[in-house]
């Protein structure tokens, strides 16, 4: 109810007091500062031939200057090959099997590929005794202290199955009755 109140107020006579506001005189400008000033003095003829003239006594002592520029000798930045290799990284052939689609075919030396780090952590956990940290640091080109770190560190997800329940176990359990 408030609103429509001082709506009312506030429209009243809207037009009017609009039309008066625009037909009074424009308020006289505040005074520019002296800078703005200058500004229309740079148009003057007299500030022009100012700038335009040549001072003889400036004009020698600019001939008496001398600037030789040399570049400096171009130096090749070390460890500047970031697109090129510095040396040719030896490549080893992925060991997949039946998972060749999945993964890349050639890993460097001293790495694994994602899909042979699951396999070969699945191979030890099924065969700890055939799958040793030697054998698969031989296998995958891997040194020992980093397969003994992988085997200890990275498990693998086991799935378990829990048996369902029977029904003569949920039978067993008769409610009381209430009397």
């Amino acid at each position: 109810m408030g609103g429509r109140v001082t709506r009312v107020f506030r429209n009243f006579n809207v037009e009017n007091r609009a039309s008066r506001e625009i037909s009074k005189e424009k308020p006289t400008p505040a005074p520019r500062h002296r800078t703005a000033r200058l500004d229309a003095m740079a148009d003057s003829p007299e500030i022009k031939e100012e700038v335009l003239r040549k001072d003889d006594r400036f004009l020698t002592l600019l001939k008496d200057v001398y600037v030789e520029s040399r570049d400096p000798p171009l130096r090749v930045k070390d460890g500047g090959g970031e697109h090129l290799p510095s040396k040719q990284e030896e490549k080893r052939l992925t060991k997949l099997g039946h998972l060749e689609g999945l993964d890349v075919k050639k890993v460097p030396k001293g790495k694994i590929s994602l899909v042979e780090a699951l396999t070969l952590l699945n191979n030890h956990k099924l065969q700890p005794q055939i799958w040793t940290a030697e054998k698969i640091a031989a296998e995958y080109s891997l040194e020992l202290k980093e397969v003994n770190s992988l085997l200890e560190f990275f498990i693998p997800f086991a799935v378990q199955e829990f048996p369902k329940e029977t029904k003569k176990a949920i039978t067993s359990h008769k409610p009381k009755k209430l009397t």
